[in-house]
């Protein structure tokens, strides 16, 4: 099958991997220097929807897989299916589960699935009455699309008050032009990703990510630092009540209202003290960086399951995975998330290649060399037979990888 891969991160390069070693013929865009070993790149941007469209029309392409939101949010999924080639991936109208967190609760109430009381935002005066009602412990989030950055977990209401200020002025754009403050639930948060073809879902195994940039789970939140596959946040009992209170209503619900919804549900759950799960956020297309974990154990190939959600029709049962874990450390450039520094030489893939699949993400050719071009650079992924083995190998393949500034954390998987 000709497949077009649209992204350039290590979530890109993790499918292009998954999909390429089955056979099939891949193409991405952009793509970056690690999907370059995988596929044939084309430089055409995540948000050049006419360009792509004519990509893939002269590619002869017979699926799109579409990895980041934007260009989901932008309409993407629907420009495609329109030139009649099957596409993975939402239209407009089911990425606004992602592209706006206030939809998306409303969404959650006028469906009744489970989610922490909440308020939407657009003066400080809003601000001040929502924390009024729900209290110091908040969360304050940035209504639109800020690339995993615009979530703010709060100690005070003071703190709350200026995260909400700083996005209300500006600090994310127009996606803080509406804010959302929620009742914080203290727990810990799987990602549970479901396959749908608007009709029936599949479940795939459960990841648990680890967003904030410091060890202990200490400093701002991020794209993501790390992911672990799967997780034991996730029990039978849990993985019983996720289906039957939140994805088969959410599926359900989208029917309902009209939406055609082809593709990922990344449910964000929050599993409190009493073991109820509650949705955070729902994001329309794979997790970065449980789909590298999660992909790494894919024990048959994905094709037909990505293939079967583009056309409406999953295939009967289950897609199959390895027993073993999988862990995915996140290697990211000095002053990330704030201002990452680009332009620092990268060494050691090779040796790290050895032992673990190393996913890149902000990565670019200089000549010979391979440099830092982004926040996350490196995605370095490794399975084992149990989760001490696949840390071991994880971080045995980090210790190989130099560049200037490299951060990462060092407790991925050390949950207890």
């Amino acid at each position: 099958m000709r497949i077009l891969v649209i992204g350039s991160g290590g979530r890109e390069h993790a499918i292009a991997w998954a999909l390429g070693r089955r056979g099939h013929v891949i193409i991405a865009a952009p793509g970056n220097p690690g999907i370059e070993e995988v596929a044939a790149c084309h430089p055409v941007k995540v948000d050049d929807t006419a360009g792509l469209v004519a990509l893939a029309t002269r590619e002869r392409i017979e699926l799109v897989v579409v990895g980041p939101e934007a260009p989901l949010a932008a309409g993407l999924g629907d420009a495609i299916r329109a030139a009649g080639i099957p596409c993975f991936g939402p239209g407009k109208g089911g990425a606004r589960l992602e592209a706006s967190k206030s939809w998306a609760k409303q969404f959650f109430a006028r469906h009744g699935i489970p989610t922490a009381d909440f308020a939407v935002c657009t003066s400080i005066a809003e601000v001040d009455a929502a924390l009024a009602r729900l209290g110091d412990a908040v969360v304050v989030k940035a209504d639109g699309l800020a690339a995993g950055k615009g979530v703010v977990v709060c100690a005070s209401a003071a703190e709350a008050r200026a995260a909400a200020e700083r996005m209300l002025a500006g600090a994310f754009g127009d996606a803080g032009k509406t804010v959302l403050i929620e009742h914080k639930i203290d727990g810990r948060e799987a990602s549970v990703l479901a396959l749908t073809d608007g009709e029936r879902f599949v479940i795939l195994p459960p990841a648990e990510d680890h967003k904030a940039v410091f060890d202990g789970d200490h400093g701002p939140n991020t794209g993501g630092m790390g992911a672990v596959s799967p997780t034991k946040v996730v029990t039978l009992e849990l993985y019983e009540r996720v289906v039957r209170d939140v994805l088969e209503p959410t599926v359900a619900a989208l029917k309902a209202e009209g939406i055609d919804y082809r593709g990922v549900l990344y449910a964000g759950v929050m599993v409190g003290a009493d073991g109820v799960p509650q949705v955070l956020e729902y994001n329309c297309r794979f997790g970065d960086p449980e789909t590298e974990a999660i992909f790494a154990r894919w024990a048959d190939d994905p094709t037909p399951w990505l293939a079967g959600v583009a056309a409406g029709a999953l295939p009967e049962g289950e897609p199959r995975f390895g027993p073993e874990v999988a862990v995915c450390v996140v290697m990211a450039a000095a002053g990330y998330p704030a201002t990452p520094r680009t332009g620092d030489v990268i060494e050691g893939l090779a040796d790290a290649s050895a032992t673990a699949h190393v996913f890149q993400a902000g990565t670019r050719r200089e000549g010979e060399r391979l440099v830092t071009a982004g926040g996350r650079v490196l995605a370095v992924t490794a399975t084992g037979r149990d989760l001490a083995d696949a840390r071991a190998r994880a971080y045995g393949a980090v210790a190989q990888i130099h560049f200037d500034g490299a951060h990462f954390r060092r407790d991925i998987g050390g949950r207890t």
